[in-house]
């Protein structure tokens, strides 16, 4: 019976990566003209092609490893204290590695933990996966999230590797396409040995999915834990080119779902322009999710006086002249940055939310008592922003027109943007301890060494 499933689990990782040589092959000459005209897609093309860096290696040399992938800056973001926590719990012998999917998240870690132990996850082939697990040679693999790749996982469980999936989740998404074809998921999730999930309802859906009841726990989130920077550079020298005016900070702004649409940096432009502005006064900050977006959303900024954070200390900035009140908006076109930023506003809108892409993270305002405004897309963050609204905490807008209204109404009264602000901070305070709870169990399952 046991060489029947590995002979059925070899296929199927067999036909997986035909069909992932197929489609790299049919998307090659896009990706070729991308690879030739932009510096981006060529920039870790080597490590994803399975070359392992050589301060990599130094920096594993003689040590174990824990070998942890986190895919963007929202994960690298959720992983910081886990990392560190991780490492110390671990001991001198152990170093944690980590590896992202984006330039964004590579950029953000290397910031964070330093660019020896920093690097782009291999593309899942059994050549470039072997090549880093070759090197590395990890007692242990921790993803963050949902991030499962098929040809990784069957490749730590021919080495007895055990994998720990921390701070999971089962979007709706994801869920509906398992029950499509639970076979070809169940045999994917039986190799991981652990799961550590954010809610009670995502630990049911991997019950539904087929994974054993005694490898899923219930962690909570690890955003909760994450707290942004005390002393922000950037942040000091917004609050500063503000001069004593409100801050509306609009993060994670994303891109319009077809030409008919706004984007969202257009709708957030077009609702602080009423009486946010007009009555208000109020600067805006636009922070855009993903950086290839910044000349977009300088463009849209349009009529308005707009400085550039990356610019900041610039000597062509002329910023103290800039304290007079002139500036009324502001590009936050650096990474890592706006965590600490949401700390000075005094509204903020978080975006992905009513353009429909599931939402990002409103704990990051809410840590400081900043009201919070979202959309009524927040499917990725369901749990988090169900108990601020339970609390009073955050205020869902539905459209354009809501959402010019809540920025007024929360900038104009202040007593009311003060309470909810501060509910909000409360749940993201009662929450917290989900870092603690994924360090012991990944720990104890290092121990146990025993993979999926």
């Amino acid at each position: 019976m046991g060489n029947d499933r590995g002979r059925v689990q070899s296929v199927m990782i067999v036909l997986y990566s035909f069909v992932m040589a197929l489609v790299m092959t049919i998307s090659g000459p896009v990706w070729l003209y991308r690879i030739a005209t932009r510096e981006g897609y060529r920039k870790g093309l080597s490590q994803r092609l399975g070359r392992v860096p050589v301060a990599l290696r130094e920096f594993v040399q003689g040590r174990e490893v824990v070998w942890l992938h986190a895919v963007s800056v929202g994960e690298m973001l959720a992983a910081t204290r886990l990392v560190t926590e991780l490492e110390a719990a671990l001991g001198d012998g152990f170093r944690v590695v980590v590896s992202t999917t984006t330039r964004t998240g590579k950029a953000l870690a290397e910031k964070r933990f330093g660019a020896e132990r920093v690097f782009y996850i291999p593309l899942d082939f059994a050549w470039s996966m072997r090549a880093y697990l070759r090197v590395l040679r990890p007692r242990a693999v921790v993803l963050m999230e949902s991030e499962l790749w098929p040809r990784m996982l069957y490749e730590c469980h021919r080495r007895s590797v055990p994998v720990a999936v921390v701070n999971a989740r089962v979007s709706d998404r994801s869920f509906r396409r398992a029950l499509w074809v639970p076979a070809v998921w169940t045999r994917t999730l039986r190799k991981i040995s652990l799961w550590m999930t954010q809610t009670e309802e995502d630990a049911r859906r991997l019950a539904v999915m087929g994974v054993s009841a005694e490898k899923v726990r219930v962690g909570g989130n690890l955003k909760y834990d994450v707290r942004a920077p005390k002393e922000s550079r950037v942040a000091e020298t917004i609050r500063a080119v503000a001069a004593g005016r409100p801050i509306v900070v609009a993060g994670s702004t994303v891109a319009r779902i077809n030409d008919k649409e706004l984007s969202e940096d257009e709708m957030v432009v077009k609702a602080w322009e009423g009486q946010a502005r007009r009555e208000n006064g109020a600067m805006l900050v636009l922070a855009p999710r993903h950086p290839e977006r910044f000349g977009e959303v300088e463009t849209a900024a349009g009529k308005f006086r707009l400085i550039k954070a990356g610019d900041f200390g610039a000597p062509d900035q002329g910023i103290q002249s800039d304290r007079s009140g002139v500036v009324e908006m502001v590009l936050l076109n650096t990474i890592g940055d706006l965590a600490a930023v949401y700390g000075v506003a005094d509204v903020a809108f978080v975006g992905g939310s009513v353009v429909p892409r599931g939402g990002h993270n409103p704990l990051e305002p809410a840590q400081f008592g900043v009201p919070v405004v979202m959309g009524p897309s927040y499917e990725n963050f369901r749990d988090i922003v169900g108990k601020m609204v339970d609390a009073d905490g955050i205020r869902i807008v539905q459209d354009k027109v809501e959402l010019e209204h809540a920025l007024g109404e929360l900038l104009t009264n202040r007593e009311t943007a003060r309470a909810m602000g501060e509910r909000g901070r409360q749940v993201f305070e009662r929450q917290q301890g989900a870092t603690g709870r994924c360090v012991a169990a990944v720990v104890e399952m290092l121990h146990a060494g025993v993979a999926g």
